[in-house]
């Protein structure tokens, strides 16, 4: 460590890394002399100084390059372009080509002084270390000359910060290069480019040994050679006789942007049905992405521009270039002898021009969505995608509706549910089904609607009539469905349901999102991080919800400071300052002064759920400082709910977990939420009957807890047949854990220890680990009484992180991590 004790006592301090380097220079100096070369780095090094000045840098290392900190995305950024353009100017003025390349990355990194001694000996007097360093390294080491490339953490939060640019931004051009493989680095990168027409390159950078892009299997140089092979003997003579139009230089999942319809037909009925006919029938493919609307709507603001403003072919192609989408769709619809004429401009988003033209032509307005259907077949084939694929899709006057009134009314609805303006598109999706009652698609969407605003027993006529129309509904849709009737089955579980819709249709973010969720309520962390990921990419819609999910994998991992970043990243995806899911990470660190500060900047809860979220994370914050009376202040910190029973009763039960923590028997509250509860569960048709179940569990342990092993008798008895018709494995394994606390009150300690043991598979809730320590104890057994005090102490993570139901265990849970040497056995 060049003389110093090195990094050991520091902690990781999150940094813009970027890395340059000066294209070219060995040659430079041979061209131009040694004198001249030197002047022309003192001039150099003195534009540094006063650009790292500007921008508020940390020079930490330089020799051909530069090796710069900065606090934040955007100054790196910020010097990185006008370091490019001074040094075109330097060069100009010389007469000698200057270009630098740039890598932008930010991550964790330790930073520590070397000592005086070390430094006179010839080390730098700032060290820098993690592994943020070798990515931003690999960056700048695959970038063209005069070309800035970003990792997407980076690419993400300079977008967002670019108005800080001044004017510049709005002449900024970001670029996808997509995902790419780095020596040293085990996951794919994505590559972002930033840059100024003129200076940038804005092209795809150049693999070499130590960075490769991500390719398909057969678009591979190997498997391209036997490709070519084979296809040289078979399709030559195959070409010469059937001339195929020229190949539009489009692959498997590549994304586009769907423009507003160009309606010249002078009927308004057009402008939203017929963009939705469009995107529909697009949907149904598995080779080609639609960017989504809510993706374009990001992507509008960073350019700028309102967003009523229509999304015109010239504004879809500077969202295009954005994003990395490989083709614009511009779609019109005008009237031409009597007939309309459907069609839809392939455009390079680049050049700016048509590459091909697909159109078909209905003799009413009956006949257009037909029209659609037949344009969009012969568009997808036309990019490359198999008859056979096309084929399969179901014709979209079925898929959907005939009548365009209809159409219009559910293309207003999926805009208002964008916008969560929940009621007025409840209104547009009704209306669609009074113009067309077997609109399988509005059912389903209107189903959805009322899930999300907690009406679940009113969304299951309609899920039930999308059901009874599953012919009418692609492919993607009918799998969708399936998913969601799972959901809202009194005894489903979804999970396989959603997994099959994220393995088949990869780049439809619900699946991926949905599947990382049930598979984080299961406690199965590491396979949810996987879909999680897949869901929290650029281009993924709903990605604040996925980011939240991936804090909460890392949160249950103990990775503090990688949750941190997620929900941190959430809050800036969806507009937030700040959030209670980062006050959790906070209390899990002990970082107490922090998580109170946060907790005040809180906004005020704008909903019931939300309420309760607030006051779980000021109980949790009390309960992990042992504050028994901060534990009832929070309790009475937000209004009690009025409107859903199951959340009055979820209030209650936070009531009677505070009493278990603080080790004050409540039966009183112990009967108040069995009052609320039992009559529920004679419900047993309720969407809701799982997470009413799971909360009758929870009052079994509270009351075991609190020694009230007749409750918890008589509740188990009475539901017993319920809990057993469920799929559910959480309530599988929570079932275990109270009927095991259940033979502890029989002072039947082996018999729990027999019963826990099967579930103990690094999924169990933490709970089931508490009982079985407590077994451990009565029998005697000191190395496994300590074995599980230090599984426990092990995962606080996972005490934070376990979500079912509705975090209510947590504050209790979180407590009994904590090891405690007056239950040793003796």
């Amino acid at each position: 460590m060049n003389g110093d004790n090195g990094p050991s006592n520091q902690l990781p301090l999150l940094r813009a890394l970027l890395f340059t380097d000066l294209c070219d220079s060995l040659v430079l100096v041979e061209r131009i002399g040694d004198s001249a070369a030197a002047d022309l780095f003192q001039q150099h090094d003195r534009l540094v100084l006063a650009l790292q000045q500007q921008w508020n840098g940390q020079q930490i290392d330089r020799s051909d390059g530069l090796f710069l900190l900065f606090d934040r995305a955007i100054d790196g950024l910020g010097f990185a372009l006008d370091y490019q353009r001074e040094l075109h100017e330097l060069g100009k003025r010389r007469n000698i080509p200057l270009r630098a390349r740039a890598g932008l990355h930010v991550g964790e990194v330790l930073i520590w002084e070397n000592s005086p001694e070390a430094v006179q000996a010839g080390a730098k007097p700032v060290e820098v270390e993690g592994l943020a360093k070798p990515m931003a390294a690999r960056l700048v080491g695959l970038a063209r000359p005069g070309q800035i490339l970003l990792s997407a953490v980076a690419e993400s939060l300079t977008r967002r910060a670019s108005s800080e640019l001044g004017g510049r931004a709005e002449t900024l051009q970001w670029r996808s290069h997509g995902p790419w493989l780095f020596k040293g680095i085990p996951t794919a990168q994505e590559v972002f480019e930033v840059g100024e027409p003129g200076f940038a390159p804005l092209r795809m950078p150049k693999a070499h040994p130590k960075a490769q892009r991500k390719l398909p299997l057969w678009r591979r140089p190997v498997a391209l050679a036997a490709e070519v092979a084979l296809l040289a003997v078979l399709g030559i003579g195959g070409w010469m006789l059937l001339r195929p139009e020229p190949a539009i230089a489009f692959a498997e999942r590549d994304w586009v942007v769907l423009a507003d319809v160009d309606n010249a037909s002078g009927d308004k009925l057009f402008d939203d049905s017929l963009q939705r006919a469009l995107l529909l029938g697009l949907e149904q493919s598995r080779y080609v992405n639609v960017l989504s609307s809510s993706r374009v709507k990001e992507s509008l603001e960073l350019l700028r521009v309102p967003a009523e403003h229509a999304l015109d072919r010239e504004l879809a192609g500077d969202v295009a270039s954005r994003e990395g989408a490989r083709m614009v769709l511009a779609p019109s619809i005008r009237r031409s002898n009597g007939r309309y004429v459907v069609a839809v401009d392939l455009m390079d988003p680049f050049t700016r021009g048509v590459v091909r033209t697909y159109q078909a032509d209905a003799g009413s307005p009956g006949d257009v969505v037909a029209a659609v259907d037949d344009v969009v077949g012969r568009l997808r084939a036309g990019l490359g995608e198999t008859v056979a694929s096309v084929q399969q899709s179901v014709p979209l006057p079925q898929a959907t509706t005939n009548n365009l009134q209809a159409l219009k009314s559910f293309a207003l609805a999926e805009n208002a549910m964008g916008r969560y303006r929940f009621t007025e598109a409840a209104k547009l999706y009704e209306a669609a089904l009074d113009a067309d009652p077997d609109f399988a698609m509005a059912h389903m969407g209107l189903a959805k609607l009322l899930v999300r605003v907690d009406q679940r027993a009113e969304a299951l006529p309609h899920l039930q009539r999308a059901l009874a129309l599953n012919d009418r509904l692609p492919h993607r849709e009918r799998l969708y469905l399936k998913a969601w009737s799972s959901e809202l089955r009194p005894d489903g579980w979804p999970l396989e349901d959603w997994r099959v819709l994220a393995e088949v249709y990869p780049d439809f973010f619900a699946g991926q999102a949905n599947t990382a969720g049930y598979l984080l309520l299961d406690n199965r962390f590491a396979e949810a991080e996987r879909y999680a990921r897949a869901a929290s990419g650029p281009k993924a819609p709903l990605r604040a919800g996925t980011l939240g999910y991936l804090g909460w994998i890392q949160l249950g991992t103990n990775r503090y400071d990688d949750a941190l970043r997620s929900f941190q990243l959430s809050e800036q995806v969806i507009g937030r300052s700040v959030s209670d899911t980062r006050v959790d990470v906070l209390i899990a660190q002990r970082r107490y002064k922090e998580a109170q500060a946060l907790l005040a900047q809180l906004p005020k809860a704008r909903d019931e759920l939300q309420a309760i979220m607030y006051q779980r994370v000021r109980v949790l914050l009390a309960a992990d400082q042992d504050d028994c009376t901060g534990m009832t202040a929070a309790l009475a910190s937000e209004k009690a709910p009025s409107e859903s029973v199951d959340f009055r009763t979820h209030v209650l039960l936070m009531h009677a977990v505070v009493d278990t923590v603080c080790e004050r028997p409540n039966p009183a509250a112990l009967a108040a939420v069995s009052d609320q509860l039992l009559p529920l569960l004679q419900d047993t048709a309720n969407p809701n009957l799982s997470d009413r179940l799971l909360r009758m569990l929870s009052l079994a342990y509270l009351a075991q807890r609190q020694g009230d092993f007749a409750r918890a008798d008589a509740l188990l008895r009475e539901q017993g047949a319920l809990l057993a018709a469920q799929k559910s494995p959480l309530i599988a394994k929570w079932h275990a854990v109270v009927l095991a606390m259940q033979l502890l009150g029989r002072d039947q300690p082996a018999q729990a220890d027999a019963l826990l043991r099967p579930i103990l598979d690094g999924t169990e809730p933490v709970q089931a680990r508490v009982v079985l320590r407590e077994a451990q104890r009565r029998l005697g057994n000191a190395e496994e009484f300590q074995k599980q005090n230090e599984w426990l102490f092990n995962h606080r993570g996972q005490a934070f992180a376990e979500l079912a139901p509705m975090q209510l265990m947590q504050p209790l849970s979180v407590r009994d991590t904590l090891a405690d040497a007056s239950l040793r056995p003796q």
